[in-house]
């Protein structure tokens, strides 16, 4: 399913909402952006290529937003699923810091700037 969504010179660009109830520390918090961020990436490259080859060839910009809790991050993954955009929820195998199953972060796009600012907009940088 392509998304359809290009304008002429936008911007692409992948974003990672993070938890901060979890207190992971650094190291867990950019394994699971990395997570987030190739998995996005693949499913781009796999159901929307057009999508992909913009992000690739625009720099593969990446943002890294935070969220409260579980219950914020899956009502933005929501509502940018409502809207199109491809989402990631990356869930921990529990092998150092949190508990097996957590789910840690989600994974946005990539799409064009103005359709993830529409959702995540008003979101803090983690």
């Amino acid at each position: 399913m392509a998304l359809g969504f290009f304008g002429p010179g936008e911007d692409y660009k992948l974003v990672v909402l993070v938890r901060t109830d979890l207190d992971m520390g650094k190291g867990k918090i950019a394994a699971q952006v990395g997570h987030a961020s190739v998995e996005c990436a693949i499913r781009a490259e796999n159901k929307d290529r057009k999508a992909f080859t913009q992000w690739m060839n625009g720099g593969q910009k990446k943002v890294v937003l935070k969220v409260a809790n579980m219950e914020e991050m899956v009502r933005y993954m929501n509502e940018a699923r409502s809207r199109g955009l491809y989402t990631v929820m990356v869930t921990d195998a529990g092998r150092t810091q949190i508990a097996p199953g957590s789910s840690t972060c989600v994974g946005i796009g990539p799409a064009p700037e103005s359709e993830i600012d529409r959702v995540t907009g008003g979101l803090k940088m983690l």
